[in-house]
């Protein structure tokens, strides 16, 4: 258990030299083959995490606006006309996704053996309701405690929205910069943080402020101890 929590430590380390979380991704997936799960599972597994994960932070963000919907009021920072060419970029993106699979053989053959092995992962762990609750329970929490700490940190900070919508803001931006591929999410999330809250009636100065603190605490006062820990896992071979 503490190499596991140590290894945790490093890939978040490893998370600011790659992008859209492939270092952790890629730190994680090397534990786990060392502590001898084949490759297949470990990635199989590594999936099953990132899907519950985001399936968490989107469950968490549908039962805020359900109970909030007032919380941003994005009409002020984005035009209606955009819309249209972004819903249209996503439907791009996933005929793509679709036909690739579908026209290119290997890749097909690929992605059904993963697939296949993923299916068998989550069966695996859904059998067993410890495991299935600490993937859901670490899944929801996550997300939950983050929100928390940029509620915090704007209320210490004297920033005059509502905590409800602070975690709102948190969540929106976080699902809304998942797929843009800057290491460690550096630049993307703070802009999209601060469009967030202001969105939900904070003053700009503010807010920019609560989310320079909040990322130097989340980010930036651990990327230390991570780096310095993910250079002792791979001095003892642990990774």
């Amino acid at each position: 258990m503490p190499v596991s929590i140590a290894t945790q430590f490093a890939a978040g380390a490893a998370n600011h030299l790659l992008p859209t979380g492939l270092g952790a991704s890629a730190v994680n997936l090397r534990f786990m083959t060392v502590c001898g799960l084949p490759l297949a599972r470990s990635s199989a597994a590594l999936a099953l995490y990132l899907l519950a994960e985001s399936v968490g932070r989107v469950a968490l963000l549908g039962v805020l606006f359900v109970a909030f919907p007032d919380a941003l009021r994005l009409g002020t920072l984005v035009p209606q006309t955009a819309f249209g060419p972004l819903l249209a970029g996503a439907g791009v993106v996933f005929v793509i996704a679709v036909a690739v699979p579908a026209l290119v053989r290997r890749v097909r053959s690929a992605v059904l053996s993963f697939l296949r092995t993923a299916l068998g992962e989550a069966r695996s762990v859904h059998t067993r309701p410890a495991r299935a609750l600490a993937l859901w329970g670490g899944s929801f929490a996550f997300p939950a405690l983050q929100a928390t700490v940029l509620v915090l940190v704007g209320r210490a900070m004297g920033l005059d929205v509502p905590p409800a919508h602070m975690a709102v803001a948190y969540l929106a931006a976080t699902v809304a910069v998942a797929l843009v591929p800057t290491p460690g999410g550096i630049g993307s999330v703070e802009a999209a943080l601060v469009m967030a809250l202001v969105a939900a009636g904070g003053p700009a100065a503010v807010a920019t402020a609560v989310v320079l603190a909040f990322r130097v605490i989340t980010v930036w006062l651990p990327l230390l101890p991570g780096a310095l820990t993910l250079a002792a896992l791979v001095r003892l071979k642990v990774i």
